[in-house]
C-alpha cells in the first residue's frame, strides 16, 4: 500500500492539530498558576463609627471603645480599627484615655494592639497629677487593665519625664516597668524667696 500525499496530509493535520491542542492547555494552566492567589483580604462587613461600651456586674460603664471605622476580614478573623479611642473609667481610678492611628483587635475582643502615635493619658486623681504616655505601639490586655510595649516610650507627669524602651504598665496598682536604656529627668519646683 502506498502512502500519497492527499492520504497523509489529512493524518499530518490531525497530528499537528492535537499537539497545538496539547500544548495550547499546558500553556493556560501554567499561566492560571502564576495568577491565582491566596485568599483575598477583603474585609466582609465595615462598620463606621463604632462605639462599644463594657459594663460590669452592676450596671456601670468601665470602658468604652470607638473608632473611626471596623472592618472585619473572614479570611483570619482580624478585626481592624482606624483612628480607634479606648477609655477605661473603673471606679475609685482616674480615668485612662488610648489613642492611636490604627488598631487591630484579637478575636475574642480582650486584647488591643495599637500602631502609630500611640498616646496614653491617665487623668489627675488621689494626688497624683496627671500621666502621658507616647509610644510606637502598644498592647492592652483589657480584662487585666495592663499595657505593654516592647518599643521606646516617654513617660511624661508634671515636671518630670521618663524614657525608655519596653514598658508594662498595669491600671489598676498604678505601677509601672522600663525594661532598658532607661533615662529620667526632673525639674524641681522653684522656691519663692
Amino acid at each position: 500500500m502506498k502512502l500519497s500525499a492527499t492520504r497523509l496530509f489529512p493524518l499530518l493535520l490531525m497530528l499537528a492539530l492535537a499537539g497545538l491542542t496539547f500544548w495550547l492547555e499546558l500553556v493556560v494552566r501554567e499561566e492560571e498558576g502564576m495568577r491565582q492567589s491566596p485568599r483575598r483580604h477583603d474585609p466582609d462587613y465595615i462598620v463606621d463609627r463604632l462605639m462599644h461600651t463594657r459594663f460590669n456586674a452592676h450596671g456601670v460603664a468601665e470602658s468604652m471603645l470607638a473608632a473611626e471605622k471596623m472592618l472585619h476580614y473572614p479570611d483570619d478573623e482580624s478585626t481592624d480599627l482606624v483612628a480607634p479611642r479606648l477609655v477605661q473609667t473603673k471606679a475609685n481610678q482616674p480615668r485612662m484615655t488610648v489613642t492611636a492611628d490604627r488598631a487591630m483587635l484579637s478575636q475574642d475582643g480582650e486584647e488591643l494592639f495599637l500602631y502609630d502615635n500611640v498616646l496614653v493619658v491617665r487623668e489627675a486623681g488621689a494626688g497624683q497629677p496627671a500621666t502621658r504616655m507616647r509610644t510606637s505601639f502598644l498592647q492592652v490586655a483589657r480584662a487585666q487593665s495592663v499595657l505593654r510595649t516592647d518599643r521606646d516610650v516617654v513617660i511624661t507627669e508634671a515636671d518630670r519625664v521618663l524614657s525608655g524602651r519596653g514598658m508594662e504598665y498595669n491600671n489598676d496598682s498604678g505601677q509601672f516597668y522600663l525594661r532598658e536604656r532607661v533615662r529620667g529627668r526632673y525639674r524641681p519646683a522653684k522656691r519663692n524667696g
